[in-house]
């Protein structure tokens, strides 16, 4: 008698990608000098006295927001969720438990929770633009690293994290970032805003751009590094990395152009400002759906987003809050866009499944969208201004007005960016500077 042995289908193993790890090595790199690249094009964006200031505000993100992640951050926003789909657990804290060899998906543990790590920073850092010129630089060291825990975190756990109430429970999509990054960043920007009050001289003094081929440089930076926002959000080499990366180009492309339109039409000139401006509304748009919309969808997306930036970035003057590098007009109101604009052109192709409007899916998702965008904007502004209020009742979140009307960059940190020697715009005079008689013979 014969016997049939029936033998158990293998259990499905996770194991590291060789390929799909390379590409996340690369963009990680790719998303981490987005922060540098910020630097520069908020540093542009702002006069000489405080150059150095807004450069200090996005590389000190990178060291705070780090030692937060590491901490505790990245096991409450990709830890088990502990409840409700609002927060995960402890599991993780001080990356406890991951080790070279675990993995997440195809790709090492460790190198997921870095590249998460850059959205965190760049996020805390583009909030800075904000409140450019007038913060308290020691304000600003105690703010990221709360903001990061109290706002970021959570919201990252209800977009991505196992159990998130965003994703899991509502079914809304972000592929990369308008949730977390682009909408948060903007909401709490406002929020600052508002605790701060405005600039002196604002609406009155002049406050151009002191150097705008810093600016184009900066915003070829984060356009470089989008790339790996956006396509490395895939997390490996392969069909979706490769569509998300062409909507990445074809978004920041219609973002300018409409921006350098509205110029065109509305004050008669193109600007270099504004095609810095107009690509990063793009980008900022075509984050979260760059891995939901086909490539029509992803024009379109930018097209709009340059389009309606233009416009929402002089709002303030209308509203009479003083967001001084338009963090508000291009980050939140370009999330905006692009997160509710899945609902209209999200295509199962793309997405596995899910449809938007134009391609027969109903309002359902675009429903689902705004709600989204409502709970998450409201939710950062919320927390940010309790925050600000709280930290400015402690220790002042203000700089002095002798402070700021001599610049940040002397007064803060002892230091300009631009020397003119006797003519006062630069460093003091000093030993340092101008050698004494006697330094100067003895080397004769």
């Amino acid at each position: 008698m014969e016997t049939t042995v029936i033998l158990a289908a293998p259990l499905a193993v996770e194991r590291i990608d060789t390929g799909d790890t390379a590409w996340l090595l690369a963009a990680t790199a790719l998303v981490l000098l987005m922060t540098p690249g910020l630097a520069l094009f908020y540093g542009g964006m702002v006069r000489t006295k405080s150059v150095l200031n807004m450069l200090m505000m996005s590389f000190v993100s990178i060291a705070l927001v780090t030692v937060v992640w590491l901490t505790a951050g990245y096991s409450l926003a990709f830890g088990d969720d502990i409840g409700g789909g609002l927060i995960g657990g402890l599991d993780h804290a001080g990356m406890s438990g991951l080790g070279p060899d675990s993995v997440q998906g195809t790709v090492p543990t460790l190198l997921f929770a870095t590249f998460q790590l850059t959205f965190a920073i760049i996020t805390a850092a583009l909030i800075s633009g904000a409140i450019a010129d007038r913060v308290k630089f020691g304000a600003w060291l105690v703010f990221v690293p709360v903001w990061a825990l109290l706002v970021y975190v959570p919201v990252t756990h209800w977009v991505w994290g196992p159990g998130g109430w965003i994703l899991d429970h509502l079914g809304a999509l972000d592929f990369a970032g308008g949730l977390p990054v682009e909408i948060t960043s903007g909401a709490s920007g406002l929020a600052l805003c508002l605790v701060l009050g405005p600039r002196l001289g604002f609406k009155k003094d002049a406050m151009r751009p002191h150097n705008l081929p810093m600016v184009m440089l900066g915003a070829g930076l984060l356009w470089f590094g989008w790339f790996g926002f956006n396509a490395g959000s895939a997390l490996g080499a392969n069909g979706l990395a490769a569509a998300a990366f062409l909507n990445t180009l074809a978004a920041g492309c219609t973002g300018l152009l409409g921006w350098l339109f509205v110029e065109q039409k509305r004050d008669g000139h193109p600007t270099t400002l504004g095609a810095a401006s107009g690509a990063v509304a793009g980008l900022v748009a075509i984050t979260p759906s760059c891995g939901s919309v086909p490539l029509p969808g992803a024009l379109a997306v930018g097209l709009a987003a340059g389009v309606v930036c233009s416009y929402a970035v002089s709002w303030k003057f209308k509203l009479n809050y003083d967001d001084s590098l338009d963090v508000v007009g291009v980050h939140l109101v370009g999330g905006i866009i692009g997160t509710l604009l899945i609902g209209v052109f999200a295509a199962k192709e793309m997405t596995g499944g899910t449809e938007g409007l134009l391609y027969g899916g109903g309002l359902a998702q675009l429903g689902k969208q705004l709600v989204a965008v409502v709970a998450v904007g409201a939710y950062a502004f919320a927390v940010t201004y309790g925050v600000a209020k709280l930290i400015d009742k402690a220790m002042g979140l203000r700089a002095s007005e002798e402070q700021e009307q001599t610049g940040l960059d002397l007064t803060v940190h002892a230091e300009t960016a631009y020397d003119h020697g006797v003519l006062g715009h630069g460093a003091p005079v000093t030993a340092s500077v101008v050698p004494s008689p006697q330094k100067v013979k003895s080397q004769a």
